[in-house]
């Protein structure tokens, strides 16, 4: 099943493709971005962290020549982008949400509705470090910094303390064994608390965070006079980094929109997009 980008239209807007013109596509995912600018007469670099969607997009576009592809953290965007000399650009979108595959299909555990999956959550499998190690070595007041500060969760220091007590009867290595011992004998945890700590996780396992302001500064210094960047979030943490970044660098702004996703795609719940140049 191939996943359409909830801002498609608004990010080819934002990007005003130009024939022949050269984008990166920095979170190449399922594709939809790379696609439409191919459509309308550009040219893709197209970045992934996750390789199985790297190896998946090059079996989809098999035969174009309009699309290259890189295995790579876009937190060296910039270095990626020189090396495949494909500078300037003029335009560059990040779209930071998962892919439907990587929730439905990959088997890491990224959802919380995924119980018997392993607790995985590396988008780099080379990357040795799994949420369960977290989950099961740090300590608590460790595993309470991750939760407060990456999901902003109310109940992180008692989230902590039971997986701590829970861990100490049994390793937690699925996706179930975490709900089992986040929820404790509190059963009426709600699936928003649920998602927090797992966005927490993910957040950790991967840099996330800082990988992202990496990628938007390698952004704007790859985009030529007239570029634009256009970024999609699906939370708070990262909006936030976004904005902070162009207004600290009194960036252009064009356009912010913000959106409520269709309940049949949960684990995208609601979106802000940001376009800006230099």
């Amino acid at each position: 099943m191939r996943h359409t980008p909830v801002f498609l239209k608004l990010v080819m807007a934002g990007l005003r493709v130009k024939k022949g013109g050269r984008y990166i596509d920095a979170t190449f995912g399922e594709g939809g971005y790379s696609r439409a600018i191919i459509d309308q007469g550009g040219e893709v670099l197209a970045i992934d962290l996750d390789r199985e969607q790297i190896e998946r997009g090059k079996v989809m576009f098999r035969g174009e020549k309009k699309i290259k592809f890189y295995w790579g953290n876009f937190k060296r965007l910039k270095e990626i982008a020189l090396e495949e000399e494909f500078v300037p650009v003029e335009g560059v979108v990040f779209d930071l949400g998962l892919s439907y595959y990587q929730i439905k299909a990959s088997g890491r555990g990224f959802s919380y509705r995924a119980i018997n999956e392993p607790l995985d959550m590396r988008l780099n499998l080379k990357n040795k470090l799994m949420a369960q190690d977290l989950i099961n070595s740090l300590k608590e007041e460790d595993l309470y910094e991750i939760f407060s500060k990456y999901s902003e969760e109310l109940d992180s220091w008692s989230i902590s303390h039971r997986i701590v007590r829970a861990r100490r009867l049994k390793r937690i290595e699925t996706v179930g064994d975490l709900i089992e011992a986040i929820k404790g004998r509190k059963k009426g945890l709600s699936q928003k608390s649920l998602a927090r700590i797992f966005q927490a996780l993910r957040i950790a396992v991967n840099e996330d965070l800082n990988n992202l302001r990496r990628g938007l500064k390698g952004a704007i210094e790859v985009l030529d006079k007239e570029g634009r960047v256009v970024v999609v979030s699906f939370q708070s943490l990262e909006d936030r980094i976004v904005k902070r970044f162009v207004t600290n660098r009194r960036l252009k702004k064009y356009q912010v929109e913000k959106k409520r996703v269709n309940q049949r795609e949960k684990f995208a719940r609601s979106a802000v997009l940001r376009i800006f140049s230099k």
